[in-house]
């Protein structure tokens, strides 16, 4: 129990330090000397994969535990439909925070010229990322349904692995409580534990990596300063609507919850900063439960099921890139935005959020996708590629501070009984 009341990745001291090594990470990366850039890089890789490499089984083991101790009771029912109710909900409000600031700040079209330079870099990148082929629903679905048990783990397949720890820890819940089950729990509650020790001592080392990432930033922010002044009104659009569902919209949600959303903000922090510099709802997802068990004080029962979950389906980030990308693209290429269009697309960048992967670039060759469907001139996203780090980075905080909020309003809702 002494362990649980010890806060896990975030106080004042931690927190300035955190800031300090941001600093100095941003001086080097403006110094721009190509020694200290590719230190950097191997820094900033080496955590992301190792973040990486803790967070699948952070997933499975967090889900089939939770489930099964939960296992039919009352409260299950009661977390998923809340987790679903407040994602669509969040989910849904940051696409339409996109679409009225497209509205208001209009961004103007591109050269033609700009476009064509654009496809090239397109094609390169499909070349790179061998996605040319865009997949269709069945495939996306066929995906998610595992042909073996190690292919899911080898793969990274987020879903497909929430589907094997849920469909294990039901069956567990399910199953004659025996010796042999007893054991098995056991074992798997031991491998979970073993699992946020690592996380405890990753946090720890974590100020080597953030000066690492702050590099990569840095350098990434001046090197494309001629690009941002081109896409001026496009950037504007989706920081803008990053920014105000971040800072204005999901506090409201908190506050409509009777939650203090500068309390939630202090206590998830962590896992937000983490967010931001490794571009992935879900490496930073160890990161996520901790800061909303020990500093939030969440009921792991509800942690350790939402927040597995919403990092796979709650892209509020995702959703609003999709949407105003979209839209900038279909302009370009002489679709007329109408209320009805608008409309639609916020349906479409709404469902394409929910279950697009948890990863560095995802929504970006998601929208490709979209575009390449419609036939829209594609090349605007290898305009975009460029900077698409930087917005990437802030859609992942969002994200994971929308999961955090997400967490923060199930955990309300469910009195102790419905997880005793």
């Amino acid at each position: 129990m002494e362990n649980e009341k010890k806060k896990v990745g975030f106080n004042w001291v931690q927190f300035g330090i955190w800031m300090a090594a941001l600093v100095i990470g941003a001086v080097l990366g403006l110094l721009g000397v190509q020694k200290i850039m590719e230190a950097c890089d191997f820094v900033a890789t080496v955590y992301t994969k190792l973040f990486q490499f803790v967070a699948i089984p952070t997933i499975a083991l967090a889900v089939t535990t939770t489930l099964a101790m939960l296992g039919a009771k009352k409260g299950t029912g009661k977390i998923f439909k809340y987790t679903i109710l407040f994602t669509l909900l969040t989910t849904f409000a940051a696409s339409i925070v996109g679409a009225v600031l497209y509205k208001a700040i209009k961004p103007e079209n591109l050269g033609k010229e700009d476009i064509a330079k654009g496809q090239v870099t397109v094609e390169q990148t499909l070349e790179k990322k061998d996605l040319a082929a865009t997949p269709t629903v069945y495939d996306h679905i066929l995906s998610v349904v595992p042909d073996n048990v190690v292919k899911p783990v080898s793969s990274g397949n987020v879903l497909s692995i929430l589907l094997v720890a849920a469909a294990a820890g039901l069956a567990l819940a399910l199953m004659p409580q025996s010796e042999n089950v007893q054991i098995l729990l056991k074992g798997i509650n031991g491998l979970q534990e073993l699992f946020f020790v690592l996380i405890k001592a990753l946090v720890w080392t974590l100020p080597l990596g953030i000066v690492a990432f702050s590099a990569q930033l840095a350098a990434q922010i001046s090197g494309a300063g001629d690009l941002v002044g081109s896409l001026g009104k496009y950037v504007a659009v989706v920081l803008g609507g990053n920014l105000l569902q971040f800072f204005i919209i999901l506090p409201l949600f908190l506050l409509a919850c009777r939650i203090n959303p500068f309390k939630v903000f202090k206590n998830m922090l962590p896992a937000v900063m983490m967010a931001f510099f490794t571009k992935s709802s879900v490496a930073t997802l160890p990161v996520t439960i901790s800061s909303a068990e020990n500093n939030q004080k969440a009921k792991k029962e509800v942690s350790r099921f939402v927040l597995p979950l919403c990092c796979t389906i709650n892209m509020n980030g995702c959703a609003a890139f999709i949407l105003v990308t979209s839209l900038f693209v279909m302009q370009n290429g002489g679709v007329e935005l109408t209320a009805g269009t608008v409309l639609l697309w916020i349906l479409i960048s709404v469902i394409s959020a929910v279950g697009n992967a948890g990863v560095p670039m995802g929504c970006f060759f998601l929208t490709l996708s979209l575009m390449t469907g419609v036939g829209a001139p594609v090349g605007i996203l290898g305009i975009i590629l460029p900077i698409y780090t930087v917005i990437d980075m802030i859609e992942t905080g969002v994200n994971v501070w929308s999961d955090s909020c997400v967490n923060a309003m199930v955990d309300k809702q469910l009195k102790p009984e419905d997880v005793a």
